[in-house]
C-alpha cells in the first residue's frame, strides 16, 4: 500500500474543504494515537500537511493491514465532502487501496448486478437518485424484451404477450408442468414489474413516490434476475 502517495495527494485534494480543527476532531474520533510530524517542504498548506501527517502516522502503527485500511477509510469519510468522494477514491486506487468511501457503493457492487444495471443505473444510484435508478432499470428491461421478442407492444401487455407458454420467448422447453410453471411465472414477474414499478415511476412525481436505498437495491436485484433470464431466453417464431 503506497501510504506516502495517498497522504500527499489526499491532503492536496482536501486542503480547501476542511479546517485544522475538523481534521483533528475526525482523526481523534478514529485513531487512538497522536500524530507525528513528517517533514515535507513541498507541502505548503497547513491543512494538507496535517492530513499528510495523520495518514503517515497511521501507516506506522502496529496493526493488520485490514485494520489500518479500515481506519484510514473511516477517517477520510469524516473529512471528505460528497463532491470529492470520486477523486479521493481514485487516489486510494492509485495507492493500491481499492476500497469505496461510500458504504452504499460497496453495497451496490456486492449485489453482482447484471451488466446493464451497472451501465444504466450506477451513476443514478451513486447520486442517491433511487427513484430514477429503478425507473431506468425497468425501462431498459422493457426495451431489451421488445428487441429480443421483435414486438411493437410495450409494458404490461408486452410481457403478457411474449413470455407465456404460447409466447415467442422461451426459457424452458415448456414440455413438463414444471417447465410451464416456470415460463408462466416469469410472465407474471415481468408483467408485475411493469405494473407495480415502471408505470408508477413513469407517471408519479418522485416526491410523491419515494424509493428508499434498501428498496432500490432490492428492486435492482429483481430486475437483474429478470435480465439474466432474458439473456438465456430463446426466440421462437409463432406459427401463423
Amino acid at each position: 500500500m503506497n501510504y506516502q502517495l495517498i497522504a500527499i495527494q489526499v491532503g492536496n485534494q482536501l486542503k480547501d474543504d476542511t479546517s485544522v480543527n475538523e481534521i483533528n476532531r475526525a482523526a481523534k474520533s478514529v485513531f487512538n494515537f497522536t500524530y507525528e510530524v513528517f517533514p515535507n517542504e513541498a507541502i505548503t498548506s497547513s491543512r494538507a500537511k496535517l492530513i499528510h501527517d495523520w495518514i503517515l502516522t497511521l501507516a506506522k502503527q502496529k496493526m493488520t493491514n485490514d485494520e489500518r485500511n479500515q481506519k484510514l477509510i473511516s477517517f477520510l469519510r469524516l473529512i471528505t465532502p460528497e463532491n470529492k468522494i470520486e477523486q479521493i477514491e481514485k487516489i486510494l486506487k492509485e495507492g493500491d487501496l481499492n476500497l469505496p468511501l461510500d458504504e452504499s457503493i460497496k453495497e451496490f457492487y456486492s449485489r453482482n448486478f447484471h451488466r446493464l444495471i451497472h451501465q444504466h443505473c450506477f451513476n443514478l444510484y451513486k447520486q442517491k437518485n433511487y427513484f430514477h435508478a429503478v425507473f431506468e432499470a425497468s425501462k431498459i428491461y422493457n426495451k431489451m424484451v421488445k428487441g429480443k421478442a421483435k414486438s411493437e407492444k410495450d409494458g404490461f401487455q408486452l410481457m403478457m404477450d411474449v413470455w407465456p407458454v404460447s409466447g415467442v420467448l422461451k426459457i424452458t422447453p415448456c414440455e413438463t408442468e414444471t417447465d410451464r410453471n416456470v415460463q408462466e411465472g416469469l410472465k407474471f414477474l415481468s408483467a408485475g414489474l411493469m405494473q407495480a414499478i415502471r408505470n408508477p415511476t413513469a407517471h408519479e412525481p418522485a416526491l410523491h413516490w419515494p424509493i428508499s436505498k434498501e428498496d432500490c437495491l432490492d428492486l435492482l436485484s429483481f430486475v437483474s434476475f429478470l435480465m439474466r433470464q432474458l439473456d438465456k431466453a430463446t426466440y421462437y417464431k409463432k406459427d401463423k
